[in-house]
């Protein structure tokens, strides 16, 4: 615990002493292209891509759901499933009222801040069009699209928190958690590195398609928020087993194919970018699998089921930054970086005594982290004149982890605890032991000869628990 408080000080310190070393803040030159400086013209090809690509990353939350689920206790599998298809109806609803308008609204208010143009989506119709800051030939596609695209971004980035408070977080509370965390800490994060006045951005921050927006940032509040709800009981961490691997092999299969319109739809277009990032994405996660069944091996292990998918996921987080920035060669080099960085966080995280139960920290927050800093040292091939010196690149890189670290973990922890005094975060030490899809969602994920699960009026003398206890009984038809 105080190892894990001690990073998060010194990430603060360093990102402050990052941010006071920042070149000033600046705005693109008068003669810059810019979107608006051209007439823009509906591009279809690039429209059906991007309609295609945001289909892809939506189905990542499901898929997250039965990757977490099957690393997750039995009795527990719906809840731990529930909180990826919560987040798939909570964040949506944030994004389209005032969302997307605090990440890209029309007439930012500033480098740190979108606007409140858009609410509700307001300001915008079937005709409007959004190309990107390079689109100097007007190639544009809808801005419904777009919209529609960066929403599901935000989706991913609310579910994958929910890995780190499984089996002991109130799921009213999660639901409370993620609405706040999207709009306070995901879409100002969102507008500093994407969009065209953001203060990253216009530094010269590398995120091909979300390392620091999603991955850093959600590894960061994981964290935090593990270390606020405190570990789970001991008699929950000892029955804690994947119960399912097929699940977990399945969410890992789902969440690559899923990944190709991450990254590639990050080109906003079907473009040489987007080839570039559809391929370095494979060779990175391939190569991310197959280091870490190497690394199993070398510690003394067997080359897992567990492992080869976990490794998927961790090279599919690594190249997320570079994706469309770095050769296919350095792709190799970011999977086997990234699956070491990860690999061995998983392996000494018990010294830090944080119960963050399926490695949210250690898979996204370092593979993030490692992909990010690697995409300020190999981006030069790709990038041209436009390239800067990379040492200058990397303190940029550097800037950009330390600002997104200290903003999440800070803004994270206010939210957590302002609901911790309110509603509460915990569920009852008596529905953890017994497993909290029935206490939360009165529905077991298994059932055995016709049997389903219902409360049971049984006092809490009879029972020596101090919560109702739930019994089997015949299912009606």
């Amino acid at each position: 615990m105080k190892r894990y408080l001690t990073f998060l000080v010194l990430a603060l310190a360093s990102g402050v002493a990052l941010a006071q070393a920042t070149p000033e803040v600046v705005a693109p030159a008068a003669d810059a292209p810019t979107p608006a400086a051209v007439e823009l013209v509906l591009n279809r090809g690039d429209t059906a891509f991007m309609l295609i690509c945001s289909a892809l990353v939506l189905l990542m939350t499901p898929a997250l759901a039965f990757f977490y689920g099957g690393l997750s206790r039995g009795k527990s599998v719906l809840n731990t499933m529930m909180m990826s298809f919560g987040a798939l109806g909570v964040v949506t609803i944030v994004w389209t009222v005032a969302g997307f308008s605090f990440a890209f609204g029309d007439n930012p208010m500033g480098a740190y801040f979108g606007s409140f143009d858009n609410i509700m989506l307001a300001g915008m119709d079937m005709g409007t069009l959004v190309g990107t800051f390079e689109a100097a030939d007007g190639h544009a596609i809808p801005k419904y699209v777009f919209v529609m695209f960066q929403m599901t971004f935000a989706i991913i980035a609310a579910a994958l928190i929910s890995g780190a408070l499984v089996d002991r977080m109130k799921f009213s509370a999660y639901l409370a958690f993620i609405a706040l965390w999207s709009l306070l800490v995901y879409s100002p994060i969102a507008h500093w590195v994407w969009d065209v006045s953001g203060w990253l951005l216009v530094i010269g921050a590398l995120d091909f398609a979300g390392g620091t927006v999603v991955h850093i940032n959600a590894g960061v509040s994981a964290l935090v928020a593990a270390i606020v709800l405190g570990p789970r009981l001991k008699t929950s961490r000892q029955t804690a087993i994947p119960h399912n691997i097929p699940f977990v092999m399945l969410g890992s299969g789902l969440l690559w194919f899923g990944w190709f319109g991450f990254n590639a739809g990050s080109a906003l277009g079907a473009n040489d970018d987007a080839g570039l990032a559809l391929l370095t994405t494979q060779i990175a996660t391939g190569t991310a699998l197959a280091t870490w069944l190497v690394w199993e091996k070398i510690s003394g292990h067997a080359m897992s089921a567990v492992g080869a998918a976990t490794g998927v996921v961790v090279g599919l987080v690594a190249i997320t930054p570079a994706a469309g920035l770095v050769s296919p060669a350095y792709a190799l080099v970011i999977g086997v970086l990234g699956a070491t960085g990860s690999f061995w966080a998983v392996q000494y995280k018990r010294a830090f005594r944080v119960d963050d139960v399926l490695d949210v920290f250690a898979c996204h927050g370092v593979a993030g982290i490692i992909g990010a800093v690697a995409t300020g040292a190999f981006a030069f091939s790709t990038l041209g004149e436009a390239a800067k010196p990379v040492g200058e690149q990397v303190v940029i890189q550097l800037t950009a982890v330390g600002a997104t670290i200290v903003y999440s973990a800070v803004v994270t922890y206010i939210i957590l605890k302002a609901i911790q005094f309110t509603i509460g975060l915990r569920v009852s030490e008596a529905d953890e032991v017994q497993g909290i899809d029935i206490a939360s969602h009165e529905e077991a994920g298994y059932s055995s000869d016709g049997l389903g699960f219902s409360k049971a009026d049984v006092s809490s003398s009879e029972s020596g628990l101090t919560a109702p206890v739930y019994i089997a009984k015949p299912v009606s038809a």
